[in-house]
């Protein structure tokens, strides 16, 4: 069984127990179940150090609040002791009545909020047992029983399944959003800053903890992997304040699953502190946040700013300024409003004060949709302390499509905004704007594109309907060229098997292919990775069938002891572990690079071509193949290299498998046009309703103007 399947397992008892009701409630539960897990496994680790070093270790929870005694004591054969273990009303009862109020009380027992300890003193506080059903919560626990949390490779795969749990909060509700900020967009924003080690970085609005989750991941990969950096980069980097109980929950867990053991947390209404007690000692290199879009502030939370307004973000915009260090940099993601509204001078102040003490190096313009069922338009400002703005360069993202859930911002959209900005470079979507150009009484910062090019009206609604019906008659045509096409293919590979069916062959997939299992994971340990050398190629890139982004780098020395897990254009990789079965083709075109431990790599012969392999590994047939050999409790793998060899790949003439593939080709091509149609009509009923606005004060104007 798959990460993924167990986390679904998990959510169907949830769904099924009377206490959980909401996704959020989902993630909440499931976050306390993985943070006792986690701690176990910690606690293990940490004992066997002792051990190796003859040293006794002090278990933080008495024995009979530990993992192994209440949640899943085990037999000699190391399975679960049903003797023993508690169910239904009992087991229940003990974590209502005794392990929760028993965790709580670790907050005031704690020496400081940095420590574990006091971790979970917090969360326990904070959260609350809903799972009703003991035979529910029995069953969660063997399931999470089932996660690993020591191997890195595996942690790793948990900590993206949770972040997208957490993506899956944003459509549970109007306030689920607060939890999610895209990650590609987080990640163009620290690609910017590019935080450095030795530096702090803070988030005053931490939610789900996206922005320090993934500035760990930057720095880590880029940094000198020293003890010293290690340590700093665990303890002593990243900073944030969550004021919401599940926020902070899922905020701490989310960094655990990231690597950081005891994350500085701290779970406070960040706008209760009053800016003008910000000392030097309290103040960061780098700040990096999206604080919540509409909230409201009390009058006496109001008091602790300058520049008094109700509206959240810009209470938070004044806390970043004032906690940013002279010479710190920061990127914030602010509603668009930000830029112009004046219903209140406090905007206008604020936007001076900006201005004036800050150098607001760029105002990124994102496109709506961004924050999937926010419904709001967003900015991101990139500033730095210490000196007033002389210009500012301007960037409007347009990703050529109509963003939504199924179609959200990726990395590549960010592609040429992060080209752009190194050299402020002026473009179709990109412009600057000096300091002396904007109001000084307003201080309006409206991103209006000088070089984009303007149509001084837009289409009226009839001709809107009619290019609507248009497209609708072309999706049509379209779907019936599809069906055409697919009954068409149906038919002729029902006649070729017919016709030359005696010339197909079933060979073992050995016999076609050369198979190379991925290292032993203690040959790619962390600790040998280098900044830049020979690419080492993860999961992620067969998930993601793509060949960028690479992680983690080798020296030739350490090439040349691993050259049998060497790529070739050409080469099939799969995924063996958690998202099993995801196939890609190395391309021709790659950083030259080996395969890591979950990876195999397959290399065909000529009598099968490689995109007709690809195909055939897509299918239904070849992954209820796998599913069936493959191996393990909760978290499945693929079968070992010798099982898979023995399966029998169908192998048609060569030509006909290049007849295949052309026809294959040619339909999800044909698919990919007629979801352009469908995007094309969604663009236009978008502007149905400003069309309608234009045209009825357009109308308005003119015969008051005749009159």
């Amino acid at each position: 069984m798959s990460f993924e399947q167990t986390f679904k397992n998990i959510d169907d008892l949830l769904y099924k127990d009377s206490g959980a009701d909401s996704e959020l409630d989902y993630i909440g539960q499931t976050s306390w179940v993985m943070f006792l897990r986690y701690l176990d496994e910690l606690e293990q680790d940490k004992a066997d150090e002792a051990e190796l070093k003859g040293e006794e270790y002090k278990f933080i929870l008495d024995e009979e609040y530990r993992w192994p005694i209440w949640a899943m004591p085990k037999d000699d054969d190391g399975k679960l002791d049903y003797h023993k273990a508690m169910t239904g009303p009992d087991l229940v009862q003990f974590v209502d009545r005794k392990l929760f109020p028993y965790l709580a009380e670790f907050k005031q027992k704690a020496d400081n909020p940095k420590t574990i300890e006091y971790k979970i003193g917090e969360i326990f506080s904070e959260l609350k047992n809903k799972i009703k059903s003991g035979y529910n919560l029995r069953e969660i626990l063997e399931y999470a029983d089932e996660l690993p949390f020591r191997a890195s490779t595996d942690k790793h795969e948990l900590s993206h399944l949770y972040e997208s749990k957490i993506k899956n909060m944003g459509n549970a509700g109007r306030n689920g959003g607060q939890y999610y900020t895209p990650r590609p967009l987080i990640r163009a924003m620290i690609n910017v800053i590019d935080p450095q080690i030795g530096e702090k970085i803070y988030d005053g609005a931490a939610g789900s903890c996206g922005f320090l989750c993934e500035t760990y991941e930057y720095m880590y990969e880029r940094m000198e992997k020293t003890t010293g950096n290690l340590k700093t980069l665990q303890e002593e980097t990243l900073y944030g304040k969550e004021k919401k109980n599940l926020a902070y929950v899922i905020g701490v867990m989310n960094m655990i699953l990231h690597g950081i053991e005891a994350p500085n947390i701290i779970h406070t209404n960040t706008l209760g502190e009053n800016v003008r007690d910000i000392q030097e000692k309290n103040r960061y290199h780098v700040i990096l946040a999206n604080p919540p879009f509409g909230g409201k502030e009390r009058k006496e939370v109001q008091q602790n700013f300058d520049i008094k307004t109700g509206e959240t973000a810009s209470l938070f915009l004044q806390h970043f300024i004032k906690s940013l260090k002279t010479g710190g940099r920061a990127a914030i993601v602010i509603k668009d409003s930000f830029l112009s509204n004046n219903t209140e001078k406090a905007y206008s102040t604020l936007r001076k004060n900006l201005l004036g003490s800050c150098e607001l190096n760029c105002i990124l313009d994102l496109p709506r949709g961004t924050f999937y069922g926010a419904g709001v338009k967003t900015v991101v400002l990139f500033f730095t302390k210490g000196a007033p703005t002389k210009k500012i360069w301007y960037y409007k993202l347009d990703p050529k499509r109509t963003l939504g859930k199924t179609k959200p911002l990726n990395d590549n959209d960010f592609k040429d905004f992060l080209e752009k900005i190194r050299n402020k470079e002026i473009g179709k979507n990109s412009w600057i704007i000096k300091a002396h150009e904007i109001d000084e009484n307003t201080c309006n910062l409206t991103p209006i594109n000088p070089n984009e090019e303007k149509l001084d009206k837009i289409l009226s609604p009839n001709t809107i309907i009619s290019a609507v019906s248009k497209y609708s008659m072309d999706f049509n045509s379209e779907l019936q060229k599809i069906k055409t096409n697919i009954d068409s293919y149906l038919s002729e590979v029902n006649l070729m098997l017919k016709n030359e069916g005696g010339i197909w062959k079933e060979e073992r997939f050995g016999d076609v292919c050369e198979f190379v299992r991925g290292p032993f994971g203690g040959s790619l340990k962390k600790s040998i990775f280098v900044e830049k050398g020979i690419a080492v190629y993860e999961q992620q890139h067969a998930i993601n069938n793509q060949f960028e982004h690479v992680r983690y780098y080798i020296n030739q020395d350490k090439f040349n002891e691993m050259k049998r897990f060497e790529l070739k254009s050409g080469d099939l990789i799969m995924s063996c572990s958690g998202t099993m079965g995801k196939v890609a083709i190395v391309p021709k075109s790659f950083e030259k690079g080996i395969i890591n431990q979950a990876l195999l790599k397959l290399s065909p012969n000529p009598s099968i071509d490689v995109n007709f392999l690809k195909y055939w590994m897509e299918s239904k047939v070849f992954k209820l193949k796998i599913e069936e050999l493959s191996m393990g409790a909760a978290i499945k793998n693929v079968a070992s290299v010798k099982i898979l060899k023995e399966i029998m790949v169908p192998i048609p003439p060569i030509e006909i498998q290049k007849r295949i593939i052309q026809r294959i080709d040619s339909l999800v091509n044909s698919f990919e046009d007629a979801i352009l149609i469908t995007r094309n009509q969604l663009n236009h009923l978008e502007d149905l309703g400003e069309s309608l606005l234009q045209e009825t004060f357009e109308a308005s104007i003119e015969e008051l103007e005749s009159a």
